[in-house]
């Protein structure tokens, strides 16, 4: 059963809100679930769902609750616009102390892995470089992964992109990725657009979703899931 918690950024003393699902059967580990720029909408408790039936305690932190409390958009003009302009408000120094936060909570109980998507991705490949604590990080779709693709990383990462994404380019993330890291696993899912982890969405192809889900799993059991 999904509740929600309060936990502070460490940086700036900030109390935020995440979502929190306890793990279905025995405790595999901890993942934190970074959403969209959509907030923490039927998607994100969606995925905490998903993680939480494979035995894993997940935390989903409202990213934007600087900029308004319990943020939530629709997937159109009006609610890109809106996340947009918060993301760019929070910065990324707030980002990676809520994801610290929420590392920090998990980290007493078992491994702590990261997935993130879109905006979220972008922020799995910058906590993988300057959080402590994870021990792998899954980073889908995320716009600004290509211009940050030379950072340090501080644990494994793996990377999911779709071929008709018509906002990222896949093959010019993938040559960054593989001139910078080599050993990062890059995926280009032939079927699939932006955001194709969203069950339903018209760019999400049933097929893909569930290949790149399987192999982040993988990922988290090759570093430490139980």
């Amino acid at each position: 059963m999904t509740d929600t918690l309060t936990l502070t950024a460490g940086h700036d003393g900030f109390a935020f809100d995440a979502l929190h699902a306890p793990p279905e059967g025995p405790r595999r580990g901890g993942v934190i679930v970074v959403q969209e720029i959509f907030g923490l909408d039927r998607y994100v408790h969606e995925d905490v769902a998903r993680w939480a039936a494979l035995g894993f305690e997940v935390l989903a932190p409202a990213m934007f609750d600087r900029q308004e409390k319990g943020f939530k958009a629709e997937h159109d003009p009006a609610g890109f616009e809106t996340g947009v302009k918060y993301a760019m408000a929070n910065g990324p120094d707030n980002a990676m102390g809520d994801i610290q936060a929420c590392i920090d909570f998990l980290a007493p109980r078992g491994p702590v892995f990261l997935t993130g998507y879109c905006y979220g991705g972008t922020m799995a490949w910058l906590a993988a470089s300057r959080c402590q604590g994870l021990s792998a990080a899954a980073s889908y779709y995320g716009g600004q992964v290509a211009g940050m693709a030379k950072f340090r990383l501080s644990c494994p990462v793996i990377v999911h992109l779709g071929r008709k994404d018509a906002h990222i380019p896949a093959d010019a993330v993938q040559a960054a990725i593989a001139e910078a890291h080599p050993e990062v696993p890059v995926h280009i899912y032939e079927a699939s657009g932006h955001g194709f982890n969203n069950d339903g969405r018209p760019d999400s192809d049933p097929g893909d979703a569930r290949l790149a889900r399987e192999r982040t799993l993988a990922l988290f059991q090759a570093h430490g899931a139980a």
